[in-house]
């Protein structure tokens, strides 16, 4: 963490939770961070007045008292960055945790003051810049193997640019060794490190956004088919407890072809998180075969943690996101959840004695929650790299309730809406994603790449599963008021379709190893065979087939079970099923002539 710079101090005065105030102006500035009392709580300066200064507090305040100073550090709440991020698991403020165990056993101490990252360890560093080269924010000065997956790229910072004047040689480094000396255009020098800081509240720069206009590919069907969400693009997941918001995330992330996850644990239950962190220490990256680790950071902070730095995390994150996307690297936040977040901002809200919004939220949750998801994107970087930051956040409305003021305001910002239905979810269908209030405003964006890279047909195929989904929806009603035997045929065909498609399309098995992830040609293929099996039963039906003979095939089922018979690398067995459904088309023809 950083030291303090400034002598600037403040007497505290009143202590309402994490919000702490100190009487008239302390000379600090807003956003800055401070060192609370004696034991040096970590704090941040959130309101600025002629009469009283007001900090909160991202550690337990109990047994602070008025009368205890407050120091300032002169600079608002950073991250470091560094190599050393990836394969680590941080709180709220980007402290680690194994470090914090070293400490001060199993439980975080108050007060404790780790860095964020190793500082003794040397990392092995090829310089790409000479002397006398001109560098800019973001020009990449050297390239460190931060992981065996992810190869760390050393920039300038944003705010910086000149001449090089000279170069260490390559070889072994700490992050806070000397690596170039940089002249200004104003004759100025400066040693630049490894390390950068940069305030999670700030934006990191960029040169422009690019439009959507390719597919986060993750493995799960109704998500890359029906639902897809770009690079760069914002997701929304919510549902009631026990829907599967969090397995979701758990399967992108260890499924999409990001290049590297931030997975946010933000006011979640402990044991979600220890699952977490045993799941992705144990799993098999399958892009390099080493641990998924290797490529990705944990943010924990569990519900019994405190809630200012519940509210901080997220943006911690997200800065860590945007340093990764300024190497050129796709990076996916997943954010669970941020429900618990703006729990975290009612609360502090009600400590300032704000006037309250809808359901005690406080009347710029809207505004917060833009703002979080407005720093995903597509972008160019200043150095001229391609990355992205895509954020998919949980969100956890009581009761299952998506009217609720959470769920309604992302449903704004978000352009990817994958709402879970617990109806679906206890019947035992997973992925619980609801294909008739789901939705994704990406799939015209995203339709031109689906024709070149995948196959032309692919986004009217998918248009037509959508249809015949829909079209059972509106028959359901009929089925449950009257049943399904006044139903004609050709409707009959519909349901049975529709199943089809529901269980052998859309319902997938996370612990099959084919079934886990798919390959989007295997999607595709799996379509356009439940589609020709549609049309060769709608064909036989009209020449007056009744749905009972059909029926006694059992081709529904075989087709249904395409997702366990396939294995993924054999996709070329798929062909066989076009001439088993033309042989069930002559099968029916051959005994009712």
């Amino acid at each position: 963490m950083p030291q303090a710079k400034s002598e600037k101090t403040g007497i505290i005065y009143k202590i309402n939770g994490p919000i702490v105030q100190l009487k008239e102006d302390a000379g600090f500035m807003m956003n800055e961070m401070v060192y609370v009392g004696r034991q040096r709580l970590v704090g941040e300066v959130i309101g600025l007045a002629a009469e009283k200064t007001t900090i909160q507090v991202y550690e337990e305040t109990t047994g602070i008292k008025p009368g205890e100073t407050v120091t300032g550090t002169g600079a608002p709440v950073t991250v470091t960055l560094a190599p050393g991020i990836l394969n680590n698991i941080f709180d709220g403020i980007e402290r680690p945790l194994s470090e914090i165990a070293k400490a001060g056993g199993a439980y975080i101490n108050r007060g404790v003051n780790v860095e964020s990252l190793d500082t003794a360890k040397k990392w092995q560093v090829h310089m790409t810049v000479r002397k006398g080269d001109r560098i800019c924010g973001g020009t990449v000065i050297a390239e460190v193997p931060e992981t065996p997956a992810i190869l760390h790229k050393v920039m300038v910072p944003p705010d910086k640019e000149g001449y090089v004047l000279e170069t260490a040689a390559d070889g072994e480094y700490t992050i806070s060794d000397p690596l170039l000396t940089l002249q200004h255009d104003d004759g100025s020098q400066e040693t630049l490190t490894m390390t950068q800081k940069w305030p999670i509240r700030q934006a990191r720069p960029v040169a422009r956004r690019f439009p959507a206009g390719q597919p986060l590919v993750t493995g799960q069907r109704i998500l890359d088919t029906l639902f897809p969400l770009a690079k760069g693009g914002t997701a929304a997941i919510p549902g009631g407890f026990g829907t599967g918001k969090t397995m979701t995330q758990h399967q992108i992330a260890k499924w999409s072809d990001a290049n590297i996850i931030i997975y946010i644990g933000c006011g979640e239950r402990g044991n979600e998180m220890t699952q977490v962190l045993e799941e992705f220490s144990e799993l098999t990256d399958p892009k390099t075969g080493r641990p998924l680790m290797d490529r990705t950071t944990l943010i924990a902070n569990t519900s019994n943690m405190p809630v200012a730095a519940r509210e901080a995390s997220l943006y911690s994150g997200l800065t860590l996101a945007e340093y990764y996307r300024d190497m050129g690297y796709h990076v996916a936040i997943m954010a669970d959840s941020t429900s618990r977040w703006a729990e975290a901002l009612r609360e502090l809200s009600g400590r300032l004695e704000e006037m309250p919004a809808e359901e005690g939220f406080p009347a710029y949750l809207a505004s917060r929650l833009s703002a979080f998801y407005e720093r995903a994107g597509l972008m160019e970087n200043l150095n001229g790299t391609e990355g992205s930051v895509s954020i998919i956040g949980a969100v956890s409305p009581q009761g299952g309730d998506f009217s609720e003021p959470v769920t309604q305001n992302t449903k704004r910002f978000v352009r990817c809406f994958w709402g879970l239905d617990k109806s679906l979810a206890y019947a035992r269908h997973f992925p619980a994603i609801s294909w008739l209030t789901s939705y994704s405003d990406y799939m015209n964006d995203l339709a031109s790449w689906y024709s070149d890279h995948v196959n032309r047909d692919f986004v009217d195929y998918r248009n037509q599963i959508v249809s015949l989904l829909s079209q059972e929806s509106s028959l359901m009603e009929i089925v449950k008021l009257i049943g399904s035997d006044v139903l004609p045929d050709d409707q009959k065909l519909i349901l049975e379709i529709a199943k089809v498609i529901r269980v052998g399309f859309l319902q997938q098995n996370a612990f099959h190893k084919d079934d886990t992830c798919v390959p989007l040609e295997k999607q595709f293929k799996m379509m356009e065979i439940i589609l020709y099996l549609y049309q060769k039963s709608r064909s036989l039906i009209s020449m007056g087939m009744p749905m009972s003979v059909l029926k006694e095939d059992s081709v529904f089922d075989k087709v249904t079970a395409i997702k366990y018979d396939v294995p993924n690398d054999r996709l070329a067995m798929l062909e066989d099923y076009k001439k088993l459904i033309d042989r069930f088309y002559d099968d029916v023809l051959e005994r009712n002539a």
